[in-house]
């Protein structure tokens, strides 16, 4: 694995997600309630912080627990929540080493299928359906990993030429609109929460007895 990503619009945090499966792998774990740039510069700075160049999940496995979080939480912080964060990444970097003997890149390249890659994917702590879909169309699209039926394991984050994750950043002008996409989705959600919240209100309104 070594390509070029611009993920974190940062050149050192990109070259190492693109040379590295555990940084690209902690950095997906980050993406979330922060900006995508500031999710995926992280694993840039965990390292420098350790004084490597690069992630080892042997080693940030077996870190002192409060002395990980407290190099998470140095400012400026990793993450708006370094210390769950934290917690998160080491649990993931356990599991690696329990069922990958702590190579990252073992979850993918021997994976025959994309329905067989998500399964595993959904397996890591910290990944759900939809963070498995996204980090799997990156695979994809960005990394040369592409199993039978990759793009359809990936559901909508495979489609081609789309703008919806982090899957189809490869610069500052679809960063713009892959945050266009994230905030158009976040207002109709809020718009429909609202609408159901009126109705149920309507509903109540009606059942009330009167005078």
């Amino acid at each position: 694995m070594d390509v070029t990503l611009h993920l974190s619009q940062d050149a050192e945090a990109d070259e190492l997600l693109g040379r590295s499966p555990l940084a690209a792998l902690v950095g997906m774990l980050l993406d979330q309630q922060v900006p995508m740039e500031w999710a995926f510069k992280g694993p840039r700075t965990i390292a420098d912080r350790l004084g490597a160049d690069d992630l080892d999940a042997q080693d940030i496995a077996v870190q002192d627990p409060e002395a990980f979080a407290a190099l998470l939480s140095d400012k400026p912080a990793v993450h708006r929540y370094p210390g769950s964060m934290a917690k998160r990444i080491q649990q993931l970097c356990q599991y690696l080493v329990e069922h990958y003997d702590g190579d990252a890149a073992a979850v993918w390249k021997d994976a025959d299928t994309g329905k067989e890659l998500l399964r595993r994917l959904e397996e890591l702590p910290g990944f759900g359906r939809q963070k498995a879909q996204i980090f799997l169309a990156l695979l994809g699209k960005q990394l040369g990993v592409r199993p039978t039926g990759w793009r359809e394991a990936a559901g909508p984050y495979g489609e081609p030429e789309s703008f919806r994750s982090v899957a189809d950043i490869t610069g500052p002008e679809s960063l713009g609109k892959v945050r266009a996409h994230k905030q158009e989705m976040k207002a109709a959600a809020k718009a429909g929460k609202a609408g159901k919240a009126g109705k149920a209100g309507k509903q109540v309104e009606q059942q009330e007895p009167t005078d």
